[in-house]
């Protein structure tokens, strides 16, 4: 069996910075009341006629992990798009980045697990390449969630916690058993689905038959998020699946050099590390600069972390997310 591990990485952020104070003129919010329930300071949006998409904004974090891999887009063998904010309904957003980085014609996969996206676009190129399936695989993590945001006083909660943004990953076959993906442990509870849902369009409530109706007190195309359910459940979900993952490698949370978890409200972040006895230089967080960017949220962090030196050669990275679905779900690396 092959082994697989993380060769680049890359990550691409929308120009316009959207502050809270910026937000305190749209709605009925503040900088303090944002902050102190979040840890967000400022997020990017696109903005229209700037040129992004999920796709684009995908395929730009892509080419910068293949040029950091030392890689040409025709190496690659496999797509694996992370998003809940694709530019069509159909198709999925994978084969646009295929097209803009002129790759030829592998196959290409979304994956629609929201924040535990990346995850589980880890998971799967990491069982691909271990079968000898595949040998270099491009794992996208990216979302456009500014347009489809409520910016008005009835959807402040959703409306200050979300941003735009990509990060990719190039996994790669790896001879060596010294280093790379030690394994993957994702779970999900459907049980909660309506706990974070946007519920429109769907197969019975068609764009067309939301635009007809012009109803602007139908809020059911809007992210919906049940906030203690979701808070309560999460950071009861970080802690087991970050321990499933530890104990099945025979690590302790003392052997963690770096844990990243998505990045969905600080508060969670900070719990964590409390519940795990970990100091602030084993956990990385970035929501105060850029938001929730959901299934772009561990990429964009692992790119940062890895720029900034945080990874050295041997180090154990755990990974670990959890969102809508309800899903979970952690990875244990090697660097």
């Amino acid at each position: 069996m092959y082994n697989s591990k993380i060769v680049g990485l890359g990550k691409y952020l929308p120009d316009n910075i959207v502050t809270n104070k910026d937000l305190e003129n749209k709605i009925d919010t503040s900088n303090e009341w944002i902050v102190e329930r979040t840890g967000i300071k400022e997020r990017r949006h696109i903005v229209k006629g700037d040129g992004n998409t999920t796709a684009s904004m995908g395929a730009k974090a892509a080419k910068i992990a293949l040029e950091n891999a030392n890689m040409s887009a025709y190496e690659i063998d496999l797509i694996l798009f992370a998003t809940l904010s694709p530019d069509y309904y159909m198709p999925g957003s994978g084969v646009f980045v295929q097209n803009i980085l002129n790759i030829p014609t592998c196959p290409a996969m979304d994956i629609r697990n929201a924040c535990s996206g990346f995850v589980y676009g880890v998971a799967t190129a990491d069982q691909f390449i271990k079968t000898g399936m595949y040998k270099n695989i491009l794992v996208i993590g990216s979302e456009t969630q500014s347009g489809a945001i409520d910016m008005t006083t009835r959807g402040r909660d959703i409306a200050v916690i979300f941003g735009d943004g990509a990060g990719a990953a190039v996994v790669s076959r790896n001879e060596s058993k010294e280093s790379g993906i030690l394994s993957s442990h994702l779970h999900s509870q459907g049980e909660h689905v309506d706990s974070l849902v946007m519920k429109a369009p769907n197969t019975n409530k068609w764009v067309t038959e939301i635009v007809n109706e012009n109803n602007p007190e139908d809020s059911s195309y809007y992210p919906y998020m049940n906030g203690k359910m979701v808070f309560k459940n999460a950071v009861l979900r970080f802690e087991e699946v970050i321990n499933e993952g530890l104990i099945y490698n025979n690590l302790q949370t003392e052997d963690i050099d770096l844990l990243i978890p998505h990045q969905a409200n600080l508060r969670i972040s900070q719990f964590i590390q409390r519940k795990l006895n970990l100091r602030d230089d084993q956990v990385y967080n970035n929501i105060m600069r850029y938001g929730n960017t959901t299934a772009a949220s561990i990429p964009i962090a692992l790119t940062e972390a890895w720029e900034e030196g945080r990874l050295s050669e041997g180090n154990i990275l755990v990974l670990a997310a959890f969102g809508a679905g309800f899903s979970w779900g952690s990875t244990i690396i090697k660097w």
